[in-house]
């Protein structure tokens, strides 16, 4: 066992204490104080270098394990003063302490940043069950077996969330990841009701699934995939499967759109960076309107925002409607000479920002029309008028992002800046003409 991972272990340790929570209840305010004790006094020795990484021995002080502390701290505060849930917060502290004991633990053999963020997912997933189920089972009138699923739901969400600002940002800063994971888990605990223990389940292998295929067929990043992997478990937890396939939908054929003649787009200095994987940036880029969408749908029934719960949906497949289009037109247009630009009609070179060709604007529309096909076929709510709703706010959110590049791209807002907005204009179309259908509909009945 080298260092990194004793270290490890005896953050694990210490995570654990957490367990004391919701056996003493406030009387735990002092198990901080005693670590904070422990990390002032001791600055050399054998205790000193088993929890020290590298900065702390630079300072002679326990900075890692002290922040470390002072964010399940923070995290204590707001289950007394906020109603931070008891599960959320010791299960949160025990994904974070044992994913980094996993991961480190599994990095020994695999050395491959997929498995160390895999193991981090199911090292962190089974603590976070275990200590969640711990701490229901110490409140009165709860029962463990109603909760399991929606800890397994919450337990695999926080962990892929938690891998995900490991991968993307900084692994060792656990308080960030703290703090986004119990945060995160805290919303969507209040969004999730019983869902069904086969619906977890499926959902969590259907996504993992997928996000492996990504990034072995290299159309994800690491960072990629785990979003993607985010991405479809909360959609299909509160969407459901029908709102999955539409992502799916776009995710594989968008991915695979990107490999097309991708040496020759390479030529042209077009292609897409880290050999066309797409970046965790990129995934949002194209779905967070999407994941808000979804957010927004399952708000509607405990009556936390306006709306019919069809303006959602339509928003949702015109965001992806947008993404697709977008994709389609920029990864195919890229292979044809002589683009122009969407608002002066002039010449431009190949990969300059808002230009378009005929062939990728056909592309585009194509792209649209999937979509529209796939919520047709899927959704009762969307009907032939419906999907001619969809491909038109496809058309409308591409037509913006190519205008959008060719004026404020670069300038203002970077080309994941752009891929947002677009989206957001495609789920304005689709969202604003769903409403306006159901108030001429409520007007003539």
């Amino acid at each position: 066992m080298n260092r990194t991972v004793r270290r490890a272990g005896a953050f694990a340790l210490v995570g654990s204490l957490v367990l004391a929570v919701p056996v003493v209840g406030r009387l735990a305010v002092a198990i901080p104080a005693v670590v904070l004790a422990f990390t002032a006094a001791v600055d050399e020795g054998p205790l000193f270098e088993l929890f020290a990484r590298p900065g702390d021995r630079e300072e002679d002080r326990l900075y890692g394990l002290i922040g470390f502390t002072l964010a399940a701290t923070g995290l204590g505060i707001l289950w007394v003063i906020a109603a931070l849930p008891l599960p959320v917060f010791v299960g949160t502290v025990l994904l974070v302490a044992w994913g980094n004991l996993t991961s480190e633990t599994v990095k020994q053999r695999y050395p491959d940043p997929f498995a160390a963020s895999a193991g981090f997912a199911a090292g962190g997933s089974v603590a976070f069950v275990a200590g969640a189920a711990f701490a229901v089972s110490r409140e009165a009138s709860l029962s463990i077996g109603v909760q399991l699923p929606e800890l397994a739901f919450l337990a695999v969400a926080g962990a892929v969330m938690g891998a995900l600002v490991r991968a993307a940002l900084f692994e060792r800063d656990d308080p960030l990841v703290l703090w986004s994971v119990a945060l995160t888990l805290w919303f969507l605990g209040d969004l999730v009701r019983e869902p069904v223990p086969g619906e977890v389940a499926l959902a969590v292998g259907v996504t993992v699934a997928f996000g492996y295929v990504s990034y072995y067929l290299e159309t994800a990043s690491v960072p990629g995939m785990l979003t993607g992997v985010l991405l479809g478990l909360l959609t299909i937890v509160l969407g459901g499967l029908e709102w999955f396939a539409v992502l799916i939908a776009f995710y594989g054929i968008g991915g695979l759109s990107t490999k097309f003649k991708y040496e020759e787009k390479a030529e042209r200095g077009v292609a897409e960076d880290n050999e066309g994987a797409r970046g965790s940036g990129n995934v949002l880029g194209n779905s967070a309107v999407a994941l808000a969408a979804v957010v927004g749908y399952a708000a509607v029934e405990p009556g936390y925002v306006p709306l019919a719960a069809e303006v959602y949906l339509f928003a949702f497949v015109g965001s992806l409607a947008t993404a697709m289009s977008d994709t389609l037109s920029s990864e195919i247009g890229a292979v044809y000479d002589n683009p122009r630009l969407v608002t002066t009609g002039a010449r431009v070179d190949p990969g300059t920002d808002g230009a378009i060709t005929w062939q990728g604007e056909l592309a585009g529309f194509v792209g649209a029309a999937l979509v529209a096909g796939v919520a047709y076929a899927l959704f009762p709510a969307v009907d032939g008028a419906g999907a001619g709703v969809v491909f038109v706010a496809g058309v409308a959110g591409m037509t913006a992002d190519s205008v959008l590049g060719a004026t404020v791209e670069d300038d203002f807002v970077g080309n994941q800046g752009v891929n947002f907005l677009a989206t957001l204009v495609g789920a304005l179309v689709g969202g604003g003409l769903a409403v306006l259908a159901l108030d001429v509909a409520l007007a003539l009945s």
